[in-house]
């Protein structure tokens, strides 16, 4: 498959990223059967909510529980999106409900959805035409502080500098 798109370096927590240890990796996931075999083995609560998910920059989309950081997920290398994303059943397979690219720790931009619509498509996993939920992260020249942008107002909500119509969160990508 090829693969598109920009690559996201870690820009979390330096804690968070000291914690991550080989082997924690998320589960990859190439079809609708490897979700299947994955979400078997899991406790009935963890599939009522959304998943972890990092698509690496191989393409391959990895899952992880709600509450694994993204940088774990992703083994602590660069991804082409990050996120949570909900499964539901349809018809006998998995199908993808609800995606958004919420990550603090990537802070992908909104463009990271082509790298999730293709590596769903390559796994034959039904999903939306795009985010569920769309996250505008922008980080301030002013006082170099993260920012979730809100209703389209690109202020910095700590300086109140002005925020790029661009993504910048860490200098431009790898």
């Amino acid at each position: 498959m090829g693969v598109r798109g920009r690559t996201y370096r870690y820009v979390g927590p330096a804690e968070l990223l000291a914690l991550v240890r080989p082997g924690c990796e998320g589960r990859r996931i190439r079809s609708d059967a490897d979700v299947e075999d994955w979400a078997s083995a899991l406790p009935t609560e963890e599939l009522a909510e959304p998943f972890t998910f990092v698509v690496d920059t191989a393409g391959v989309l990895r899952l992880a529980p709600r509450r694994s950081e993204h940088v774990a997920c992703a083994g602590a290398e660069p991804v082409l999106a990050a996120g949570e994303m909900a499964f539901r059943r349809e018809s006998g397979a998995w199908v993808v409900c609800e995606v958004s690219n919420q990550s603090t720790g990537y802070c992908p931009d909104v463009e990271s959805w082509t790298a999730v619509a293709d590596a769903l498509d390559a796994a034959g996993i039904e999903r939306p035409s795009g985010f569920t939920h769309a996250v505008v992260f922008r980080r301030c020249p002013a006082c170099r502080r993260l920012n979730i942008v809100r209703d389209g107002d690109f202020v910095c909500v700590f300086c109140d500098g002005a925020l790029p119509s661009e993504w910048n969160v860490d200098g431009g990508g790898l």
